[in-house]
This record gives C-alpha cells, sequence and structure tokens, in this order.
C-alpha cells in the first residue's frame, strides 16, 4: 500500500529525523524486506553507523547505496525536502529556487541535485503508448531574428508523442533530436509507441516507411479557403505549446540544448501525473524512481557529452 504524507505538516512530521527518512527509503527500496546486493541474503541486522549488515556475507551496505543519494555529504531531510519542493510546486523550481529556500551554500549544489533528480523522473522499463498517439515536431528556443518553424537557426527539435483519450491528452513522451529524417522519427516512433497502435501525423514524407514498421498510420491535413495545408493534430500543439511556456516561465527560456533532455523528462513526469489526488504521491513516485536510478557525479554530469539520448543509444542517426 502506498505510503506517502499529503500535507506539509504531515511531511515535517513524518521525516523529521535522519533516522525517519532512512527507514521510509528503505521501505521504498526493499518492499519485501531487505536483499543484500552481493550474495541476496534477506537477513541482516542494523550496524550503529545506519548500515545493514548481510548474515549471510558480512557485506555493508547503505541504504542509499546504488541511487542517486549515493555518497552526498547531505542528509536525507535535505534531500527529501528538495523532493517535496520540486514535487508540490505546480510548475517546477528553478535551481536558484532550491538554493534560497533551503538554505544550500552554492548554487552548484542545488543545479547537481535538480540534474539528478530529473534523471530519475524517467523510470526504467517504463510502459510505451498505446492505442492512438498523435506525433508532431515543434522547435523550442529563445526567440530570434530570421526564419521560423522547421528550419530555424538556434532552436531545437523536439518530437512530441501524445495519446489521445477522447478529447483528453493521455499519456506524453517527448524526446529532442537533430533533424526531421525518417531514421530518427521512425526510431523515437518505435521506443515510445507500442506496436499495431495507430499513428496520426501530418504529411511529412519522414513517417511513410511506419506502416512497415507494424504501424497503422493515419495522415491528418485540411486545406484552408486557399488551398494551403493546416495541420490538425490539436493535443501535440497542446503540449508543445504548454511546454515552451513552461520552459519560458519556470526557467526563463534559458535551457541550452545539451540540457534540454532532462528538462524535458522532468515536463513529463509532471505531465503525466497531473491528475494525481495529492502531490505527495509525486513526491513518493519520485522516491521509487530515485532508488532504481544509479549514482552520478556532479563531475560526471557536467564533463559526459550529452548527445540525443535515442543518438545515444544507438536508435537515431546524426545528420552529420
Amino acid at each position: 500500500m502506498e505510503n506517502y504524507p499529503k500535507t506539509l505538516m504531515e511531511f515535517e512530521e513524518c521525516f523529521a529525523t535522519e533516522e525517519a527518512c532512512r527507514a521510509y527509503l528503505a521501505a521504498i527500496r526493499w518492499p519485501d524486506g531487505f536483499r543484500c546486493p552481493a550474495c541476496g541474503g534477506m537477513e541482516a541486522w542494523h550496524s550503529c553507523e545506519g548500515l545493514w549488515i548481510c548474515r549471510n556475507c558480512q557485506r555493508k551496505t547503505s541504504v542509499t547505496a546504488g541511487t542517486i543519494f549515493q555518497d552526498t555529504r547531505k542528509g536525507l531531510r535535505t534531500w527529501f525536502r528538495a523532493m517535496w519542493l520540486v514535487c508540490n510546486q505546480k510548475n517546477g523550481v528553478s535551481a536558484l529556487g532550491i538554493q534560497r529556500v533551503l538554505g544550500l551554500a552554492s548554487y552548484q549544489t542545488a543545479w547537481t541535485w535538480l540534474h539528478k533528480l530529473r534523471r530519475a523522473m524517467v523510470r526504467p522499463g517504463r510502459d510505451r503508448l498505446s492505442g492512438c498517439v498523435e506525433i508532431d515536431e515543434t522547435y523550442v528556443g529563445g526567440a530570434k531574428p530570421g526564419k521560423r518553424g522547421r528550419g530555424a537557426a538556434g532552436k531545437a527539435m523536439v518530437l512530441v508523442a501524445t495519446e489521445v483519450d477522447g478529447r483528453k491528452v493521455g499519456r506524453i513522451r517527448l524526446a529532442r533530436t537533430t533533424d526531421g529524417t525518417a531514421a530518427n522519427l521512425e526510431a523515437f516512433v518505435q521506443m515510445s509507441v507500442e506496436l499495431g497502435s495507430i499513428i496520426r501525423t501530418d504529411g511529412n514524407q519522414s513517417y511513410c516507411g511506419l506502416p512497415a514498421l507494424g504501424y497503422r498510420h493515419e495522415v491528418i491535413v485540411m486545406k484552408d479557403a486557399e488551398g494551403d495545408e493546416t495541420k490538425m493534430l490539436p493535443q501535440t500543439h497542446l503540449v508543445a505549446s504548454l511546454l515552451k511556456r513552461w520552459l519560458l516561465g519556470t526557467h526563463q527560456g534559458g535551457v541550452q540544448h545539451h540540457w534540454l533532455d532532462y528538462y524535458l523528462d522532468e515536463f513529463t513526469f509532471r505531465f503525466n501525473r497531473r491528475t494525481s489526488q495529492a502531490r505527495g504521491q509525486l513526491f513518493y513516485r519520485l522516491i521509487q524512481q530515485a532508488v532504481q536510478v544509479g549514482p552520478a557525479s556532479y563531475d560526471a554530469i557536467i564533463t559526459i557529452h550529452h548527445p540525443i539520448r535515442l543518438q545515444k543509444m544507438g536508435l537515431l542517426q546524426s545528420s552529420g
């Protein structure tokens, strides 16, 4: 049964001590009881240092080892407060906001924490979209003079997939890509949508190969009075508009392209859980996923080149 605080008062009561935070994290990480990562043993005792010692192999294990909290210098109480703040702000929070509210000594710490939490917002092995799915491309980036839309200079192309739930928008998937080649678009569809689903797109010829991949492809195009083609993909357009408004409002549009993947993950996490009855449920989900995602240090985050996620996975082709 899911156990999470529903109000700020409940949160403060539940996580008043480090011990309470460790116990809560352990219950989420090992819902069926402790399991040693080395031998799989399920019997252990606690040391005075707060570690679990396996009765079988004597290995010492911390509840934070192998999670995004590994090697943190701050206590779990501070981490939990940061996560509560991130999940309870409808439009998210900036690194500067986290630093100010929690009294962190450096902006670097707040920035790193947010990027670690954004990594945890993607659930490992999450289900693909299914049923009827709209797919389109949009461009995000600061306002610049010159050409708009496809081919605009200085903007990043983002692929948008939305489940059609009657007139409502269901779940979504977002991904940054270099260009709109057939290889890139098809790879995004394969990663995001279950085989056999209906894919609705505009008249972009790059989607023509979808039937051969096992999808039912519907082209949705209308013509205005002058005979010009007009896109009719209202749900992807709505999501694209909300994404741009969120990037502009919460982050002042100042998201560099090579970090955009993380912000798309955060937007997707928030959007797909927008109907949650309590904001505390988002906090619970985020902790669930945080213990499933491996650790990443600040140096690793800033030194690893972040190409498009799909390309890094060997799914997308680079135009260069």
